[in-house]
């Protein structure tokens, strides 16, 4: 996703352009110590979102919501607001880190919210990190920032350290036990004729590719906004009742073309969702994340991640299950199998 006017970092060794479309994903879930029911994230004003966001350096290009959620398209990705949930998702050079202590005290004094039942934060290696500022450069360096705020810290790396692989960041205590869930696709080498499409070049506007594409029919019922880059680059937020969402993001130049996809919709199979978003994208490689707790239909969903015999032209390059507290977590690489000789 290209950001109108960005300033970008190079390298000494090289100035070519680049933009990192990996993105840094935070989610923290908030409570009251005296068990204020009326506290609610949602009564906070844009301007204050808006606030908070300059410690992350990007800003917010619109907005929908409905009774249970808002959410907020941003120059790099998004944001969503629920009663005592809160989700930003920044790519590029943002300092997301940033915000977490902002944000803590912008929701004591705005909804009395003086706890913190839970925290996620999790990204994909990135492809060029010393492109990034100081803290984003090292997951050691964000894990000890993150330590230096919360308590019984835990972070994990999954998949290969030396290639492709993704960071976990939460709290060792359960705190979430209402049900949660979420599924992450992370595209890279995607087809280059789709990605022409996500250019201002081709002519369509987002809308208009947000049809075409098959993007709006991924989950039915979907409240979406949707937003095409100058000169390319496309960002949507979906919303659903209960809380729910999905999100996609797209850098579509060739060099490194990078697609995001993310969901907490509750199902117990997710099979038919991720081949939906497969046929859209074709990308040359993708890694996928399941998240679910106990609660949640979605745990019995980990069998996508194990038994992707239902792509025949995909072949899984890693896999790791493991328990986070009372979430289960399961991780995959997988990569186009090369066509059949003869």
């Amino acid at each position: 996703m290209k950001v109108i006017g960005e300033d970008v970092a190079v390298e000494p060794e090289s100035e070519k352009y680049f933009f990192e479309g990996t993105e840094k994903l935070l989610e923290v879930w908030f409570d009251c110590s005296n068990g204020c029911e009326s506290a609610d994230l949602m009564v906070i004003e844009r301007s204050d979102w808006e606030q908070l966001l300059t410690h992350v350096q990007c800003s917010i290009i619109s907005q929908k919501s409905n009774a249970s959620m808002i959410s907020y398209v941003l120059s790099e990705s998004s944001m969503f607001i629920s009663k005592n949930r809160f989700i930003l998702k920044t790519c590029g050079r943002t300092t997301l880190l940033g915000a977490i202590k902002p944000l803590l005290k912008l929701v004591n004094e705005k909804c009395g919210f003086d706890m913190i039942l839970d925290v996620f934060y999790s990204h994909k290696n990135y492809i060029r990190p010393l492109l990034q500022h100081d803290t984003h450069r090292h997951f050691d360096d964000e894990v000890s920032l993150l330590d230096s705020i919360f308590d019984d810290g835990a972070a994990y790396a999954l998949g290969r350290i030396n290639s492709d692989c993704w960071y976990l960041y939460t709290t060792d205590m359960i705190g979430v036990s209402q049900p949660d869930q979420t599924l992450e696709l992370l595209m890279l080498e995607v087809n280059t004729d789709v990605m022409s499409m996500f250019t201002q070049s081709y002519g369509l506007t987002a809308s208009e590719l947000t049809k075409k594409t098959g993007i709006a029919d991924l989950i039915p019922g979907t409240v979406i906004d949707d937003f095409l880059f100058e000169p390319c680059g496309y960002s949507m937020n979906g919303i659903l009742p209960n809380a729910c969402y999905f999100t996609i993001h797209i850098t579509p130049e060739a060099e490194f073309s990078y697609v995001s996809f993310e969901t907490n919709v509750p199902l117990d199979s997710y099979e038919d969702l991720i081949g939906s978003v497969l046929e859209i994208f074709k990308p040359g490689k993708f890694l996928m994340t399941i998240l679910a707790n106990e609660e949640s239909c979605a745990i019995n969903a980990h069998r996508t991640m194990q038994n992707f015999a239902w792509r025949k032209d995909y072949r899984r390059n890693d896999c790791q299950l493991c328990q986070v507290k009372n979430y289960n977590l399961t991780y995959s690489l997988f990569s186009l199998q090369p066509p059949n000789k003869g």
